[in-house]
This record gives structure tokens, C-alpha cells and sequence, in this order.
């Protein structure tokens, strides 16, 4: 059985910092995009960071640039997202996804095979 699990939510003060990790199981992902995606209370599920295969390719949402680093250790099949200077708007509920296509077509797509159950992350002010 196919399994992706976020782990590393929680509540937070703005300009602190989380980090989520998802570890993958069933099968192996080294061959997958993956990536983070999130949506909050009332919105659309929006695509945060993406990372290739090879993790030689990173895209991040504007929003998010320069404050989240994705990587991934395909040895341990997991996924992290390091979250810095948090604002309350990046409060949501956190999805990771693995998709067996290229890295810039699941975050254009959100077309992923596989999603995590999420992990809520909330960001006081």
C-alpha cells in the first residue's frame, strides 16, 4: 500500500520557522517529482514547492520564495519543506504529493499520483 506521511505542523508565532517532512512508502520515489502544496479555510489548494527526481530542479510559488527550501533524500524516500520567517497567511493545511511526470508539470498541473492525508500549519500573528 502506497503511503505518503506529513509530519512537523503545528502552531507558530510569525517569523518562525517549521519543518515538514513527508516519508513515502509502498514503493519507491526516486524516480517521482514531489513536492507541497496547501490550502487554506475557503481557498483553492495552492502549489507551494516542487522538486525533480534528481533534486537538480526546485520551483517554488512567488509567495513562498526565498523563505522555503524543498529537498529530498531518495535514499530514505522523504521529502522536507524548511519553512522561514512563517507569516499568518501561510497558515493551511499542507499536502505533499508525488507524481510520476516532470517536476514542472505537477506544479503548472497539480496532476499528482499520490497525496499525503496533510498536516495543519498555523501561524499567529
Amino acid at each position: 500500500q502506497v503511503q505518503l506521511v506529513e509530519s512537523g505542523g503545528g502552531l507558530v508565532q510569525a517569523g518562525d520557522s517549521l519543518r515538514l517532512s513527508c516519508a513515502a512508502s509502498g514503493r519507491t520515489f526516486s524516480s517521482a517529482a514531489m513536492g507541497w502544496f496547501r490550502q487554506a479555510p475557503g481557498k483553492e489548494r495552492e502549489f507551494v514547492a516542487v522538486i525533480s527526481w534528481s533534486g537538480g530542479n526546485t520551483y517554488y510559488a512567488d509567495s513562498v520564495k526565498g523563505r522555503f527550501t524543498i529537498s529530498r533524500d531518495n535514499a530514505k524516500n522523504t521529502v522536507t519543506l524548511r519553512m522561514n520567517s512563517l507569516k499568518p497567511e501561510d497558515t493551511a493545511v499542507y499536502y505533499c504529493a508525488a507524481a510520476f511526470r516532470p517536476a514542472q508539470a505537477l506544479a503548472l498541473t497539480h496532476h499528482s499520483d499520490y497525496w499525503g492525508q496533510g498536516t495543519q500549519v498555523t501561524v499567529s500573528s
